[in-house]
């Protein structure tokens, strides 16, 4: 039943994961027409929840989502820095990250099932707390296993103060995944060299175009960012719409 066509797309992974039928929207808009097609959709594939990242610039689908009980989890914010004749920042520091090693796994997984808790499936409310930190403990593995280009991060007597993952996609573009700090090691500094460290990690693998995605709830994150040269590219709004 699920083609090229269809509204919607099933989460095998997600769905495996959490124990629920979850699918997401294909596009960022609502009008009756495809809502409609959306909901036969969800109710002949049996879905329980559904992902939906809205365009915030859209008055009418914002407006139905809310009508529809779409429930409001995230505001989704995309930074972008651009290196073409860049020079470094004066913040920028390589030589204090390194890349992660398979004996790093255990406490990445420690750290990142703690250090995620502003993203949307906390927020949504039925998915377990176990299940939300385990999603991020197993992320931070498989990035290091493969799933990213490049796990980097900075050590201080052999204690893991935080990490970062580079993603390069076929187009050559960077982006930056997951960003964690030791709660231990909060406000030392530490955000501040992952990304800089990233973004030369991204130069020196001639990627010249990077970007970042955070919530908007995470004015840290945010700041974070700013300050070493991202700026914001765009902002959406994350809805789940759950059917049992």
């Amino acid at each position: 039943m699920i083609s090229n066509n269809n509204p919607c797309r099933f989460l095998q992974w997600d769905s495996e994961f959490f124990g629920f039928r979850i699918a997401s929207a294909v596009e960022d808009i609502l009008t009756i027409e495809s809502l409609d097609e959306i909901t036969s959709w969800c109710s002949d594939n049996k879905i329980d929840c559904l992902y939906f990242l809205a365009d915030a610039g859209d008055a009418q689908t914002v407006e139905l989502a809310e009508e529809q009980k779409f429930r409001l989890t995230d505001i989704r914010i995309t930074l972008e820095r651009k290196l073409h004749g860049e020079q470094k920042y004066q913040d920028e520091k390589s030589d204090t990250a390194q890349i992660a090693v398979a004996e790093d796994i255990e406490k990445l997984r420690e750290i990142a099932s703690v250090n995620h808790r502003d993203s949307r499936f906390y927020y949504d409310g039925k998915f377990p707390l176990q299940k939300c930190d385990e999603l991020y403990a197993t992320w931070i593995e498989k990035s290091c296993e493969g799933f990213a280009d490049a796990v980097l991060v900075v050590k201080n007597d052999k204690i893991i103060e935080g990490y970062i993952t580079c993603l390069i996609d076929e187009c050559g573009n960077g982006s930056i995944g997951l960003v964690g700090v030791n709660p231990a090691r909060q406000g030392q500094g530490t955000g501040r060299i992952l990304v800089g460290s990233a973004v030369e990690w991204f130069r020196n693998n001639n990627v010249f175009e990077i970007s970042v995605v955070t919530q908007g709830r995470n004015i840290k994150a945010q700041r974070l960012y700013q300050r070493n040269g991202f700026a914001t590219k765009s902002v959406k709004i994350w809805y789940h719409r759950w059917f049992v």
